[in-house]
């Protein structure tokens, strides 16, 4: 069986001519919700697996906060800039294909509307909305990250932030 975890970005500092869109951070709250929540995902997951993030300041540090949580070296982290240029299945495709179907867990950090899409498309029964740091869980089927494919997944969990965060 093979697992796609997306997890969306925390909150961002907002847009200022200053600061390109890419190199924005997240704001205090932002990795404070970021942790929780990779606190939360500790109580579903043993290991991320391999962890593949967008380029983007913001989604590099949720990925750096997870990997943190779950004692990765952040050095680890696989960067691809299709995740954060926008991810659809022909570019996902390409980031498994790059994986080995000995690894059986991949999660991904990265942005919307991409992380509510890719997700909605790939499960059987489709995914809602992901607000700012949420997870969603998938599992495939299959030996092989090839088998990973357009609604055939099966959603496992979906993490969203408590509302009064």
């Amino acid at each position: 069986m093979k697992k796609l975890i997306f997890v969306r970005h925390g909150r961002a500092e907002e847009s200022s001519p200053l600061l390109s869109d890419f190199e924005r951070s997240l704001t205090m709250k932002g990795k404070t919700v970021t942790q929780i929540m990779a606190l939360k995902m500790k109580d579903k997951e043993k290991d991320l697996g391999v962890i593949v993030s967008s380029p983007a300041f913001r989604a590099l540090e949720t990925a750096i906060i997870f990997a943190r949580e779950f004692e990765i070296d952040p050095e680890e982290i696989i960067m691809r800039s299709n995740i954060y240029f926008k991810l659809n299945l022909n570019t996902l495709s390409v980031i498994l294909s790059e994986i080995s179907d000995d690894i059986n867990t991949i999660t991904l950090f990265g942005h919307n509307p991409s992380f509510t899409e890719m997700p909605d498309r790939l499960s059987k029964s489709g995914c809602d909305f992901l607000p700012k740091s949420s997870v969603v869980c998938l599992s495939f089927k299959s030996a092989s990250w090839q088998g990973v494919m357009h609604e055939k997944g099966k959603q496992e969990y979906f993490l969203k932030p408590d509302k009064s965060l």
